[in-house]
């Protein structure tokens, strides 16, 4: 019998798992935070959120509406739209109309906001690479730590 086992069964053993993904989260989050407002003034949203636009093309389907944008850097919509304005404030991004229904406004990350993103991208990926490299010395962090290192790992079910 293992410890999660004698210390309250399989709802124990979800609550440690929670806290583990939680804590490495946090522990990854303030490193690249840290690196990235030092290295070129971007908060760790401001950078996932130019690279989500960055990734975005024009076209038919290519441009975000600005929930999906939200749910992909994991934030409400309100305050995905003010970061949003705080990054055209800046000169990072545009908004404009959608040419085909004029109730719709785009967003596109300006040459100065491509420019920021591929700068800050060598600082983002070597704080994150630091934050796991930390985590994987922790046992209880260390299984996490390999799942996100695997690249062929199995998607969880239901996904």
């Amino acid at each position: 019998m293992t410890a999660t086992e004698t210390a309250g069964g399989p709802s124990a053993a979800l609550a440690q798992g929670w806290c583990a993904l939680s804590r490495l989260h946090g522990l990854i989050e303030s490193r690249v935070e840290r690196a990235l407002q030092a290295g070129h003034g971007l908060s760790a949203r401001e950078y996932s959120l130019l690279g989500v636009l960055d990734r975005q093309y024009e076209g038919p389907g290519g441009h975000l509406q600005m929930k999906q944008v939200a749910d992909a850097v994991v934030l409400s919509q309100s305050a995905t739209t003010r970061l949003v304005t705080r990054l055209e404030e800046r000169g990072l991004l545009e908004r404009y109309l959608c040419p085909t229904d004029r109730r719709g406004i785009y967003t596109n990350v300006t040459d100065s906001g491509a420019q920021l993103l591929a700068e800050a991208r060598p600082t983002h990926e070597s704080a994150l690479s630091a934050a796991l490299a930390a985590a994987a010395t922790e046992p209880e962090l260390a299984p996490l730590v390999a799942a996100l290192s695997t690249p062929d790992a199995p998607a969880p079910s239901g996904a």
